[in-house]
This record gives C-alpha cells, sequence and structure tokens, in this order.
C-alpha cells in the first residue's frame, strides 16, 4: 500500500523504482499478480498456485491490492459466498515489468543451474 507520512504529507521518494516496490516488493506481491495476468481467480485457487502462502498473508496482499487499485474484488450473492480477484487496467500496467523479471529469472537459473528445468516447474515458465 502506498505510504503517508503520519502528520498527513505525502511521502518523499528518491527514485521511481523506490514507489514501484513499495507497491510490488515482497515475496508474494509479485507472484499474485503474475497469476492474476492469467485471469481472474478465487482465493482458494491462489492458494493452489502458492501453497506456501497462508491465508492471512493472501487476504492482507490482496486487501493492499485492491486499495492500490491494482485488482479488484467481485463478491457474488450466492452461499456460500463466492468472491473472485482480478487485475485492473492499472494493474495490467504493471505486466511488461514482471514479463522482463520473469524471463531475466528463467535466464538466471539457466546460468545458475545450466538446466532450469531441474528447478523450475514447467507451468511457471515464462515463455509458454
Amino acid at each position: 500500500m502506498t505510504e503517508q507520512r503520519k502528520n498527513g504529507g505525502q511521502k518523499k521518494y528518491q527514485v521511481g523504482v523506490e514507489a514501484a516496490l513499495e507497491v510490488m516488493g515482497g515475496k508474494w506481491k509479485p507472484l499474485i499478480i503474475y497469476h492474476l495476468m492469467t485471469g481472474r481467480k478465487r482465493t482458494s485457487e491462489l492458494r493452489r498456485l502458492m501453497p506456501a502462502i497462508t491465508q492471512k498473508m493472501l487476504t492482507t496482499q490482496l486487501r493492499g491490492f485492491e486499495k492500490d487499485e491494482i485488482i479488484t474484488r467481485k463478491v457474488y450473492n450466492e452461499v456460500p459466498p463466492k468472491v473472485e480477484y482480478e487485475l485492473t487496467p492499472y494493474g495490467w500496467g504493471l505486466k511488461p515489468a514482471l514479463d522482463l523479471l520473469c524471463y531475466w529469472g528463467e535466464d538466471h537459473l539457466e546460468k545458475v543451474y545450466g538446466d532450469k528445468s531441474k528447478v523450475l516447474e514447467e507451468f511457471q515458465s515464462c515463455k509458454e
């Protein structure tokens, strides 16, 4: 979530990367966006795609993205409740940056391990 100073003033940034990392930084945020780039998802689907994330962490990250208008949350009026998340047009603006990070990450795995398939599950490949 974008920070505000306690006295109500705007936070000052040194470079744009700092602002981007404030919104996208951390272990889970880029992965959540990556998975939402393939289409809208329910919370349970995101948990399946990222089994190591806790429910609390996922909920916190989703709420932050919703506040920053990166994603939208759609609640269906049914029992049990159905909730889906998807990227907003503003959120889709992150796609080129995440694509480049993904490509770089795969090249890095290739460099370090010689064969990225030893350590990268196929469904997570950027180049599919």
